[in-house]
């Protein structure tokens, strides 16, 4: 019997200690990172109980009749066990969504995680979406360099490391977080694009207590003047760049930081994603943005947006024959 119930911290380590067993889940996903601004969202995580065990989760949030994978994430996912059928998965699938529609949930709107994140092969929902008749209506084009094969960096980016390495730069690992929100990402930020960063300094710091092992900072000076600097979110496969940032460039700063941090600090690592470079809901690139991350040897990673009609559901009672 299966059977679904919404997320309440009465559920807090089982959906944590879940998280962390997942083959397709990061500490993104862990209720510590999600709840840091809850009072954004109204949050319709659920857990998925088979004869009382627990097999899957999802973490979600809802507006009005409309469910959404966690808008407060950059990705989502339907989470699973190392261990787990793909029929099992089929029945959750169909009895979460027989669930939203007896909750007069109509939509689903459904995150993928990209999949350099999943640790195991995880694309049972992937061929769900494809029954349901699910429509996909965004594409993101991410960035990342496989780091057991990686391709030669640019011409341009070898003259900038020659440069680089000839100025006396200084890379500091466990930087200063608040002198890199305030002397150069959130003016950068300002000045080119009129936004803020995502996280506040407030925000990102706490995060950053939290989760000391996931989140990192990296700064390049040059004497004691802050020059670039990266802010890290670690998972076990992946060194994702959240934030990327330099205030003069001239010394080849930027090209130093992240040579160090592809060539020494996350050599083991199985990818270095540099993030996506779309603009106006994936359906622009930003060229040069684009460019600067393939000149690293950095290849694209593609992150799907699906909206699902719950009523659909059905359509999956017809799959195994």
């Amino acid at each position: 019997m299966f059977t679904i119930k919404r997320y309440n911290p009465e559920y807090k380590s089982l959906w944590n200690k879940f998280v962390a067993e997942s083959k397709n889940a990061t500490f993104l996903f862990h209720r510590d990172f999600m709840e840091y601004h809850s009072d954004r969202f109204t949050d319709f995580s659920l857990l998925i109980f088979h004869n009382e065990k627990l097999i899957a989760m999802l973490p979600a949030n809802i507006e009005e009749q409309t469910l959404y994978s966690h808008k407060g994430l950059s990705y989502g996912s339907l989470i699973l066990p190392d261990k787990i059928s793909f029929q099992n998965v089929l029945e959750c699938v169909c009895n979460l969504l027989k669930f939203l529609s007896e909750n007069n949930i109509d939509t689903f709107v459904f995150k993928q995680l990209p999949k350099i994140y999943n640790l195991r092969p995880s694309d049972e929902v992937d061929y769900f979406l494809f029954i349901l008749k699910a429509k996909l209506f965004r594409k993101d084009v991410s960035m990342a360099i496989p780091l057991a094969n990686k391709l030669e960096i640019s011409n341009l980016r070898k003259r900038r490391l020659k440069l680089a390495k000839s100025s006396d730069l200084n890379f500091i690992s466990n930087g200063d977080i608040a002198s890199f929100w305030n002397e150069i990402l959130t003016p950068n930020l300002k000045s080119k694009f009129d936004v803020e960063p995502v996280h506040t300094l407030l925000e990102i710091t706490k995060l950053h207590e939290r989760f000391p092992d996931h989140i990192k900072q990296y700064n390049v000076y040059f004497e004691d003047e802050l020059f670039a600097g990266c802010t890290v979110f670690e998972t076990k496969n992946v060194a994702h760049a959240q934030y990327i940032s330099t205030k003069n460039n001239n010394k080849g700063a930027l090209d130093y930081l992240i040579d160090q941090l592809i060539s020494n600090v996350y050599k083991n690592k199985v990818y270095f994603d540099f993030g996506i470079s779309n603009e106006n809901q994936g359906m622009n690139v930003n060229e040069g943005l684009l460019q600067w991350k393939q000149s690293f040897g950095a290849s694209s990673v593609v992150h799907d947006f699906y909206e699902i009609e719950v009523a659909n559901y059905t359509l999956l009672k017809e799959v195994l024959i």
